[in-house]
């Protein structure tokens, strides 16, 4: 069962909180956080993205990136931008993305709970950037990343958070730039927290990572170096936990450089060994239920429809994404690992099908592909069989801000 309790966030000043309160680390490079921090010495990525306080050419993965985190995070705190919760609570954070409302628990979850397969996986992760949060945490002592937690919703866990957001002021409530709305609430009731941990302990078998899962080995991994040294802090990492029935995840579609040799002619006649094309014109075309596929090429949007027989009903054969990779991309375009290739780009489905045709036609690619988003079940039963979903399989909006809940691992 999941073992999960309440710590002693590290937080800002309330009328602070949209100031510091930053997209995640992940999402954007050095440059843009740069320009985005630009009139805002509070924002948390000082912290996160601290190359942006140092020169240009910088290696962001050198020793004094993580310094300067280290002594940010140290002036953020005594500058009274953010303070030490004096009691271990649970956080209610809800999110609100174009009159769509998801709310998750925010808390600690056990590093044994993620060694011993309790927290589930779908995702292989990559040793150099599993290094750089590791870096980060060991340096600044501080969980700054939350990983994102999915679990089949609890109609008691549902009816304890619904009524302490009812009944209850928020600490943090503000829309941030992007139209995102952020509240959060603080549980600092011993019964209240005694009950929640309970109901996870007896009534939620597992839980799944839906993003997050580099910050997640990190945290066990940093745990393993410190040894004997490790405070009790370190034997959990933060998280947010959402029952399933509030989750979003959106379409995540690709982009491809050229057509390996071949011409539009001929590469679209080779498409139809597979599936069914259609013509759709200048409109985007979203797909609209499993196993339908946007192309955009030369100028024009095509339909494709994945024939019987072209996959397997295997957890992960049957994935959109899976059949793309191997009737196209891997079959007609010769990539062969999307991880690596640099002829394949990824585009999050918050940027809307227009960007796929913007950089077909800038010339900068030749092909787009748009995907039908892949389901939470989908995920829960990759997770469960054990096996890992293909790169950039999933996208989750809205994202969790950093800086308003931050985990100390030496407390």
């Amino acid at each position: 069962m999941s073992k999960i309790k309440p710590f002693k966030a590290l937080r800002p000043q309330a009328q602070l909180a949209k100031q510091v309160a930053s997209r995640p680390y992940d999402v954007l490079n050095s440059q843009e956080a740069k320009i985005e921090t630009q009139g805002n010495p509070n924002s948390f990525l000082h912290i996160t993205k601290s190359e942006i306080d140092l020169p240009d050419n910088i290696d962001i993965h050198s020793e004094i990136v993580y310094e300067k985190a280290k002594e940010n995070l140290t002036a953020f705190i005594k500058r009274e931008i953010l303070f030490h919760e004096s009691k271990e609570c649970y956080y209610v954070y809800r999110l609100i993305m174009n009159g769509r409302s998801q709310t998750g628990l925010v808390c600690v979850s056990s590093v044994d709970d993620y060694e011993n397969d309790i927290i589930k996986k779908h995702e292989f992760t990559r040793p150099e950037k599993e290094q750089d949060r590791i870096n980060h945490i060991k340096t600044t002592g501080a969980q700054t990343g939350n990983v994102f937690l999915a679990y089949k919703n609890v109609e008691e866990i549902d009816a304890l958070i619904d009524k302490w957001m009812s009944t209850k002021n928020p600490v943090y409530d503000f829309t941030a730039d992007d139209q995102i709305q952020h509240t959060i609430w603080l549980i600092n009731d011993s019964n209240a927290t005694e009950s929640i941990t309970g109901y996870f302990e007896t009534k939620v078998p597992c839980t799944y990572i839906a993003d997050g899962h580099h910050r997640a080995a990190s945290a066990a991994k940093v745990r393993k170096a410190l040894g004997n040294k490790a405070a009790d802090g370190a034997n959990y990492f933060l998280t947010t936990l959402f029952p399933s029935n509030q989750l979003y995840i959106m379409d995540y579609n690709r982009v491809v450089k050229d057509l390996n040799g071949h011409s539009e002619h001929d590469f679209l006649k080779a498409l139809q060994e597979n599936f069914i094309v259609e013509e759709i014109g200048e409109e985007p075309f979203k797909p609209e239920s499993l196993h339908e596929f946007g192309m955009y090429l030369g100028k024009s949007w095509y339909k494709l429809t994945a024939k019987a027989g072209t996959y397997s009903e295997d957890p992960i054969g049957v994935l959109d994404v899976t059949i793309l990779q191997d009737n196209v991309l891997s079959k007609l375009l010769n990539i062969e690992d999307p991880r690596t290739d640099k002829r394949i780009d990824f585009v999050g489905g918050i940027r809307g099908l227009q960007e796929l045709s913007k950089r077909v036609d800038s010339g900068e690619m030749a092909i787009a592909f748009s995907l039908y988003p892949v389901s939470i079940q989908q995920l829960f039963d990759i997770a469960d069989s054990g096996n890992v979903m293909p790169p950039k399989s999933t996208w989750f909006e809205p994202k969790l801000r950093d800086g308003l809940l931050t985990h100390l691992i030496n407390d």
